[in-house]
């Protein structure tokens, strides 16, 4: 099969990741062989690729949105040939640590994840374990389902994270900022006003990024450092740039929660206390748990959520990343990767 190897980390400007042939990997006990429609290109590749993450497998196939159809079951496994499945970030956990053990298997001691400590998604195919792979609700296609494994699960954690299900918040007429607009802010922004939030939407990009938030209903748009017109009861900072922190407490009601959704960002300023008084909150969101995959598929399917796609071929994975990079993507980049289904 073919699959896109990383070597070495390095800009994605010189084009590291190579096409090659490698040999289709077979399912062991518990795990499935998922044939990829396609998988979704996310930030946290881009992190992976330009060594922003340390490097934890070499080579490695990055990609961990991943789209398919299970080909075959090892012994064990529970999922069925045939099943259209979704594949993310989160590959396995230990179940013992205690992490684990409290149902926080996001904070997991020895976690592996796809894409980056296993080859994930920008293949033919991946093997992966069957009980962290979700069927997929129908409703979506390949393509527009890709996005929601991550961008979608993470932008609903961190929703989760905002205490707006908490006295003396609620989501009814809440206030909530979004700093940067790209996969998981473009599908964020679907699930608060579903809940009946007001969304103000902070992002540097006014061709793509800020004409998108319009069209999927965010009551301002303004650029990334832009003070919103009205506090707010909790903003999520979406974009890797730490220099948004202060600029989005500042912006904060008091009680309100600040949460920062990116795996990897650059060094905040220091920030006055006074922003961090009022009981103000600032949190991070470590990966998900698979109980909040399931929860975002089932809540996305019921709104509906709909993502906004641009497709790549397969073999234009450098490219989609230097797009995704140079913020060249209105919502999310796709790499079309076997026959997507319209389903």
């Amino acid at each position: 099969m073919r699959a896109h190897r990383l070597h070495r980390p390095a800009p994605v400007e010189t084009k590291p990741l190579r096409l090659e042939d490698v040999p289709e990997p077979c399912p062991g006990p518990g795990e499935v062989l998922v044939r990829v429609a396609a998988c979704g290109v996310c930030r946290t590749d881009l992190h992976v690729v330009e060594g922003e993450l340390a490097v934890r497998k070499s080579p490695v196939t990055p990609g961990h949105q991943v789209v398919g159809t299970v080909a075959a079951a090892g012994p064990g496994a529970l999922l069925a040939p045939g099943t259209r499945v979704g594949v993310g970030w989160l590959r396995e956990t230990c179940g013992v640590c205690r992490f684990c053990l409290a149902g926080r298997e996001n904070l997991c001691d020895w976690p592996e994840f796809n894409g980056w400590t296993a080859d994930g998604g920008y293949a033919e195919a991946i093997v992966a374990p069957a009980e962290f792979v979700y069927p997929l609700p129908p409703g979506f296609s390949d393509l527009d389902a890709a996005p929601l494994l991550c961008a979608g699960i993470i932008g609903f954690r961190a929703l989760r994270l905002t205490g707006l299900s908490e006295p003396p918040f609620s989501w009814a007429g809440a206030r909530l900022g979004l700093y940067g607009f790209g996969a998981a802010g473009h599908v964020a922004i679907q699930i608060a006003r579903g809940r009946g939030a007001e969304v103000y939407v902070m992002t540097r990009d006014r061709k793509r990024h800020q004409a998108l938030a319009s069209e999927l209903g965010a009551a301002w748009v303004g650029d990334a450092d832009e003070a919103p017109p009205k506090r707010l009861d909790a903003a999520v900072v979406f974009a890797p740039a730490g220099e948004l922190i202060p600029v989005a407490l500042d912006a904060l009601e008091k009680g309100g929660t600040l949460v920062l959704a990116g795996i990897h960002m650059s060094d905040t300023p220091p920030i006055p206390y006074e922003l961090l008084y009022r009981e103000r909150v600032v949190r991070s969101v470590a990966n998900n748990t698979r109980a909040d995959g399931r929860e975002f598929l089932l809540e996305a399917a019921r709104l509906p959520v709909r993502t906004h796609t641009r497709a790549f071929p397969f073999a234009e994975a450098n490219e989609a990343l230097a797009a995704l990079k140079n913020d060249a993507i209105k919502g999310a980049g796709v790499l079309v990767v076997g026959d997507p289904l319209q389903r």
